[in-house]
């Protein structure tokens, strides 16, 4: 069952394929070859699994359900390198993967330096592949696949959607997973229409959007969004990248007129009040640290750079390794818990922030009233002691994974600083450059057994840690 769904989706990541094919024949450039012969090549694997592998049966377990999870991205991964070793440029196997995995998780995190011609096929696939990972590959496979629902599909929802809880809007999940698809899709085509009002043209507007919406942040150009210079286009990108990091059942409630249901969300509340309260941290710090000082560079740059930060976008503004390490701290800190659950946002959540610091609250109250019984409430939810337990697990997780991961680089001699900071970024999925630090570069510099590493820290950070350290587990394989 497992090979036979993963054949399905690998047909659709042909289609999908077939729309960098079309770029590349508008443009007529070399690449219309390599995307067909990819596309092709996809479409056969997918059709011998689809159709050549027999089952009796269609049930799911909790145990294929998570392997299906984890497989599906290794193998979209797996096809969609196919183009970065073919194209242009041409990449070996271990960049091409580190390249793919890191589009379809939405990290942002490059091999490609200024100095690399990129056609316009692949770039439209890069941006692709973090639109198609942005809202999750599993997702997509429930939206389209309505024989799921009776057959492991909740269980896969909850492995692969981010977050403590999830909300249903549906009773069956697939008309979930396309009422959510529908709002994804219908910002999208908002954002390409007002990104091509300003200075982009029409295909670099499709791109931007498409990273953007995603909170990716692959661009079509070295300066990233610097390359044009433009208040307009930060203003713009800002307001999704936020919207980005929103729960997005939040708003598909919000679309349908439930307001009142958004704004009674503790964890929207606190996500735009934390975006407030840092702003006006990084607008006073700007102002006395730094000359020049406009409307641009005190408030449009910093909040830019805030909600970048926090959504995991990674987008970075002019100079911003200039702004300090105080203001670095803060950002990384951004990154680290992330925007909200259920969101395109890397990071460990920042639902799971707050009941982490309201856990705290009671275990300092505690101290002094030892026989208190106090819980942990989240709007005028409870919840339940497990859920605050596997909260605790997963930051603690998350913590040690970095540092794994950390410790793994610098056995390849790369330095601490940059190993971590590779690392935490891979692991929260932002992907911003390590040369942020003023220590480092970008990532071609990891080798390949580095970047092997970094794409399993990316998978894992995506999928939210669990979903993939359960198949290292003895127990996972045992009957």
């Amino acid at each position: 069952m497992i090979l036979r769904v993963i054949g399905i989706l690998l047909i659709f990541e042909s289609l999908f394929m077939c729309l960098p094919l079309g770029v590349a024949l508008i443009y007529s450039e070399a690449d219309l070859q390599v995307f067909g012969i990819a596309a092709a090549v996809t479409l056969v694997a997918g059709l011998a699994l689809a159709i050549g592998v027999k089952t009796t049966h269609r049930d799911m377990g909790k145990r294929e359900g998570f392997l299906l999870t984890s497989l599906v991205w290794v193998v979209f991964s797996i096809f969609g390198m196919i183009p970065f070793i073919f194209g242009s440029p041409k990449l070996c196997i271990s960049d091409a993967f580190f390249e793919s995995m890191s589009g379809f998780t939405t990290t942002g995190a490059s091999v490609l330096n200024e100095s690399v011609v990129i056609s316009h096929a692949i770039h439209f696939w890069r941006a692709l592949m973090q639109w198609i990972g942005g809202m999750g590959i599993i997702l997509f496979t429930l939206a389209v696949l309505p024989m799921l629902n009776s057959s492991g599909g909740m269980m896969m929802f909850n492995a692969e959607v981010t977050g403590v809880t999830h909300d249903k809007l549906k009773p069956r999940v697939s008309q979930t997973a396309k009422r959510l698809w529908a709002v994804y899709t219908a910002l999208t085509l908002a954002l390409i229409i007002l990104l091509w009002f300003g200075p982009m043209n029409f295909f670099e507007a499709i791109c931007h959007a498409l990273s953007t919406i995603s909170t990716g942040g692959f661009s079509t150009r070295s300066e990233s969004i610097s390359a044009w210079g433009s208040m307009y286009v930060k203003i713009v990108m800002t307001v999704f990248m936020f919207v980005g990091g929103i729960n997005f059942a939040l708003l598909y409630k919000g679309v349908t007129g439930q307001f009142r249901h958004v704004w009674e969300n503790q964890a929207f509340r606190i996500y735009v009040f934390t975006i407030g309260g840092v702003f006006c941290i990084f607008a006073a710090t700007l102002f006395i640290n730094h000359t020049g000082h406009t409307f641009e560079t005190i408030v449009i740059d910093p909040i830019f750079q805030i909600v970048s930060m926090m959504t995991s976008t990674g987008y970075t503004v002019i100079g911003f390794e200039n702004w300090g390490v105080f203001l670095l701290m803060i950002c990384i800190i951004l990154m680290f818990f992330g925007a909200c659950a259920g969101s395109t946002s890397g990071g460990a959540k920042l639902d799971r922030a707050i009941i982490v610091l309201k856990n705290v609250r009671n275990e300092v109250y505690r101290v002094l009233h030892p026989n208190s019984v106090l819980s942990v409430k989240i709007g005028n939810r409870i919840s339940s002691p497990e859920i605050v337990s596997k909260v605790l697990a997963f930051i603690i997780l998350y913590g040690l994974i970095i540092v794994v991961g950390a410790l793994l680089l610098t056995i390849l001699n790369i330095p601490l600083v940059d190993s971590l900071f590779a690392s935490f970024s891979c692991v929260s999925n932002a992907g911003v450059p390590t040369g942020i630090t003023g220590y480092g570069t970008t990532y071609e510099v990891f080798g390949t057994a580095g970047k092997w590493i970094l794409s399993l820290l990316m998978l894992t950070g995506r999928l939210e840690l669990f979903t993939v350290i359960v198949l290292f587990t003895p127990g996972f394989w045992r009957r």
